[in-house]
């Protein structure tokens, strides 16, 4: 049996314009997904899951397709986190060579799932380490960063970016454009605090919609090479150590998300609530439409204020995770 786990993450900069080769900046957080694994004699894989915010499942089954669940959550969000796990067994079978191994996979998770936290990334990378793990087999992180892309490329039809699972992977504030991924060095600390609503955008539709919405307008298509430049801008902020730059670009990566559709009123909310407490900076996380925010504080008054906030469901500190993808104690 074997014990891994992988951080979550937000993004500093860069979402949504990281799908068509702009640079982004994920960051991941003091927040992990924590898998185990266990080889099984029949070839079959069961998978328990618990604190995903469901209600927890249990699965078991020999493809995924023929999966059935003795749960009471919506049947989709099953579904959803049954093909990751699945294509992720399938990922480990390839890569030690064994196309008929079977798994006990169990998934305890602190990080919301569908919130804009990487949630999926982080079970699909530490999935993919534990299961090879099990069956002798030792990748570095940036093999299982590869194999964990073509996990979520396939599950999301084709729409992913190298970005979650990079981070998640490898650790600390990461740059990523188009195939090219590399760790940022000697980053600061980046004082973290996340507003979460309690709910959750359809990543597929917040991607195609910005889709459409770039192949229709050509001022759409500007807001997205201008959060690319802007990401540009953020990084020379990140190398310097400027904070209060950071901030500032952060507020003006939400306005520009806000503009192409993808935020929601509960994320604006926060996001002002945030702002008007004085914290450095704050914009939405992740695909939007619902999940969480990112907010730049030293303080806690941000905290303090989003606490108060209508539609805000819970709020955390979450600083900087300089460790990717490692094993636990067994």
């Amino acid at each position: 049996m074997v014990v891994s786990s992988a951080p979550g993450k937000v993004y500093l900069f860069g979402e949504h314009a990281v799908v068509y080769g702009e640079p982004a900046v994920p960051c991941a957080i003091e927040r992990r997904a924590r898998v185990t694994v266990e080889e099984r004699d029949d070839g079959a894989l069961r998978v328990h899951s618990t604190d995903l915010t469901l209600d927890g499942f249990t699965v078991e089954y020999e493809e995924a397709t023929d999966a059935s669940a003795d749960v009471d959550v919506p049947e989709q969000l099953v579904e959803a986190a049954v093909g990751y796990v699945d294509a992720a067994a399938a990922q480990a079978r390839d890569a030690a060579d064994r196309p008929d191994a079977g798994f006990d996979i169990t998934i305890e998770s602190e990080i919301p799932l569908g919130a804009g936290l990487g949630s999926s990334a982080a079970v699909v990378v530490a999935g993919i380490d534990a299961a090879t793990r099990e069956l002798g087999v030792e990748l570095s992180s940036r093999e299982i960063a590869e194999r964990a892309y073509r996990v979520e490329h396939e599950v999301q039809d084709g729409q992913a970016s190298r970005a979650d699972t990079f981070c998640s992977a490898v650790g600390g504030a990461v740059r990523v454009e188009g195939d090219d991924c590399q760790p940022i060095p000697d980053v600061p600390n980046l004082p973290f605090v996340i507003g979460y609503d309690g709910g959750a955008g359809d990543t597929g539709e917040l991607v195609a919609g910005v889709r459409r919405l770039k192949e229709e307008y050509p001022f759409a298509a500007d807001t997205v090479e201008t959060i690319g430049d802007l990401v540009r801008q953020g990084e020379r902020a990140l190398e310097t150590g400027d904070l209060e730059e950071l901030g500032r670009l952060m507020d003006f990566n939400h306005g520009l998300l806000e503009a192409l559709g993808v935020s929601s009123r509960s994320l604006d909310e926060m996001v002002w609530a945030a702002r008007e407490s004085d914290a450095l900076g704050a914009k939405l996380t992740g695909a939007g439409g619902g999940g969480c925010i990112v907010v730049l504080d030293e303080t806690e008054e941000a905290r303090t204020a989003l606490s108060y906030t209508p539609g805000c469901e819970e709020t955390f500190r979450a600083e900087l995770d300089t460790e990717g993808v490692r094993v636990e104690e067994r």
